[in-house]
């Protein structure tokens, strides 16, 4: 009898050793495959710095080797050739302005709509996320003659205008979606404490939702700072060209720098990069905590 017990108990260390190295396996396979992945999302990134440091004869004779002389000129020539300075600046200040507009706005609206029971309700939700459906592409024509008719073409408001209208409905959505789980006793005691419906949305709505709030402005802030689409069509004036728009001086109809254009696409792509690195733990809470109950 001793003598089984003793063999159970080895087949069991056995048993359980082997699970063991298993799960460790699992785990390095895991591990591989993701680091694989990192690595191929990431490559076109890392092609993108190598080539911006390269001749032009060696961006075609060795697209994907490391530069055999660091060019650092290709920046500074590509920032003065490109006038990306004031590009940059009216990027800047139309996305400061339409985030701005975008998520005061949108938490208003998102606020009513999750909050208060009212008639007409479920028509107005069905209307905003219509408004994620229709393609924005398609409304530049009818756009371009609403704005020419106003008399505000080439200037910052036909890109604020159009970039905060597309962008409502995401942010209702997220922000909607966050504020509904939100209990009930939270309103009535600030209710009996004498505070008045903005009072609530001020103090206790605003800063619970800055989960919801920072997905929706780092994902408005990415659509805002690389359209190229909306700027192409509204803006003329080369004083108010956005940074999308100042790339495109290095190609043209005959042959296209490309050097200067890995460059300037380099130093484009940085603040996003930056704001996503730092706000990535906003951006998964902000996306899951609408599908949390609780």
């Amino acid at each position: 009898m001793a003598s089984l017990i003793t063999a159970s108990g080895r087949g069991d260390a056995v048993r359980a050793a082997g699970s063991r190295e298993g799960s460790r396996a699992l785990r390095l396979l895991v591990n591989a495959g993701l680091a694989i992945y990192a690595l191929v999302t990431l490559y076109p990134l890392i092609w993108l710095y190598l080539s911006a440091f390269k001749t032009n004869e060696e961006f075609f004779a060795h697209p994907f080797g490391l530069p055999s002389s660091w060019q650092w000129d290709n920046f500074v020539r590509a920032w003065e050739v490109s006038g990306m300075g004031r590009s940059m600046w009216n990027s800047l200040f139309v996305t400061t302005i339409s985030l701005a507009l975008t998520l005061l706005l949108g938490a208003l609206a998102a606020y009513i709509l999750a909050r208060f029971r009212f008639k007409g309700r479920s028509l107005m939700q069905g209307l905003f996320v219509l408004g994620m459906l229709i393609p924005v592409h398609s409304t530049l024509v009818p756009l371009f003659i609403m704005m020419n008719k106003l008399g505000i073409l080439n200037t910052h408001a036909a890109l604020i205008f159009p970039y905060t209208a597309f962008e409502l409905p995401i942010a209702i959505f997220i922000v909607a979606a966050y504020l509904a789980n939100m209990p009930k006793e939270m309103e009535e005691a600030a209710h009996v404490d004498g505070c008045g419906y903005m009072g609530i949305f001020a103090r206790i709505m605003l800063p619970v939702s800055l989960p919801a709030l920072s997905t929706v402005a780092i994902l408005g802030f990415l659509r805002f700072w690389n359209d190229f689409a909306f700027a192409l069509v509204f803006i003329n004036s080369p004083g108010l060209k956005t940074l999308p728009l100042s790339l495109s001086v290095f190609a043209t109809g005959y042959s296209t720098d490309y050097k200067l254009t890995m460059a300037a696409l380099g130093m484009a792509a940085l603040p996003t990069i930056a704001i996503y690195i730092l706000f990535q733990e906003q951006v998964m809470k902000g996306m899951a905590a609408g599908a949390v109950k609780g």
